[in-house]
Formats: C-alpha cells, structure tokens, sequence
C-alpha cells in the first residue's frame, strides 16, 4: 500500500561527492522540494562578504543568517536556482572565496542552530530532499530515507577540478586535492556537527558510476519506500540494489 506522507530524502556527504546535482535529478524525478543546505550557508558568506564582515565575527554573521530571506525554485532547464529575497544568487555563491568563506563560517554552533531551525521548518511536512554534510545527523535524524553518499578523494578532487576548468578558472589538480582533503578534516574534525554517517544511513559510493546510474538508485529506494515503508535503513538500500 502507498503511504501518504511523501518522505524526507536526507543527503549527506563530503565536498565533492555531488550531492548538489543528484538531489536536484532526484528531485526532478520524485516532484519533491529540493533545499540546498550548502547554498543557505553560501548565502550567509555572500552577505558577509559584500558587507566587509570577517569571519571571526560570529555575532554579525549570526545576525545575517537570522534575517536573509532564502528561498529556492526550479527554473525552465530544471536548475535549482537559489534566492535572497528577490535577488538570484545561483552564479554568485559559486566561487571559490564564497566557497571558503561558507566552509569556514559552518564551524560556528552559533550559526549552525540558526540555519538547522529553518531547515528544519522548511521539511516538517515532508515532501523534501534536502542535502549537506550533517542533514541525516543533526537536521533530520528521524529522516525516513538516509543517504550517505561519498567517493575517493581523488576522484572528489578530480571532478572539482574539471568544474573549475569548465569555468575557465585555472587552478592544478595538486591545489584542489590538497583543498578537498584538507576540507575534509575540517569537517570531520569540527566541533559542531562533524562529519559522518548515521547508523541508519545507506552509504552509497560514486566511484565508477554515472550521475545518472546514482540518481536511478536513489529514485529505486524512494519508490520502494512509498510501497514498504516498513523497510528502513540499510535494507532499504540492499532492496533497491545498493550494496
């Protein structure tokens, strides 16, 4: 039988392992609403930034997160484009010093809790894919599908590289893996929601697949889940062939 509530799908992964692109494919094929956590946090750096804060200053970045007015919408080509107020920032929050900026600033608990509560307002009907890197852990523990998806970090750095390539900035190979893996620390090693996995988590692995071959797995858990919502966690990803 079909259950009702449409699910929260809860992505979590490290930098580089594509969350952003396959929530919005997934996102696509389900009709849920897709929130980009990482691009609310970029929206707090970008503010930050054109108002000269520095990142020290948590008290003002704080006050910044409390009174954005964020929002997302699926334009004509099916891009998620990401909004303050009336303002589209999509192409403005993806550079590497809002990068940066955003990475650095996650650290605080302080702005954390800020942005998990309205997170946490934005899915309370369900209905909504949402990625990060503590959406399964911290926002949405009781997420009825957990995806913890990750990949080499060679591979990570590999494709952040071509994205920077594509984007006609030029930076070696060598400089972004030594930025992803020391990104990665940071994030393991923060205070303030760390990253990792849930118990309840099904860890998927990108290495050698296609966007598409791990977005179809993800669209196979959810319509597993809508008929057997009985069936959670881990057997949920061996139900639909994730091992």
């Amino acid at each position: 039988m079909m259950v009702k509530r449409l699910p929260v799908i809860a992505i979590d992964g490290p930098a580089g392992s594509g969350k952003s692109s396959v929530a919005r494919k997934v996102a696509q094929k389900t009709g849920l609403h897709y929130i980009n956590s990482g691009a609310m946090y970029r929206a707090v750096a970008l503010t930050a930034i054109r108002e000269g804060i520095v990142p020290g200053d948590v008290n003002r970045i704080v006050q910044i997160a409390s009174s954005l007015e964020m929002s997302f919408s699926l334009d004509r080509i099916g891009s998620i484009r990401t909004y303050i107020a009336d303002e589209d920032i999509t192409d403005k929050i993806s550079g590497s010093q809002v990068a940066e900026m955003a990475s650095i600033i996650a650290m605080y608990p302080e702005l954390r809790e800020q942005l998990v509560k309205s997170q946490q307002q934005m899915g309370e009907e369900g209905g909504v894919i949402m990625e990060g890197r503590d959406i399964q852990t911290v926002v949405f523990p009781k997420a009825e599908i957990k995806i913890f998806l990750t990949a080499s970090v060679e591979e990570r750095a590999m494709r952040r590289w071509k994205e920077h390539s594509d984007k006609g900035e030029y930076i070696t190979y060598k400089e972004v893996l030594n930025d992803v893996t020391e990104r990665d620390k940071r994030d393991e090693e923060r205070e303030a929601s760390p990253l990792k996995a849930s118990d309840d988590a099904i860890l998927l692995k990108s290495d050698g697949k296609t966007l598409e071959q791990v977005v179809d797995l993800i669209v196979k858990v959810y319509e597993i889940h809508r008929k057997r919502p009985d069936i959670k966690g881990k057997a949920l990803g061996k139900a639909a062939g994730i091992v």
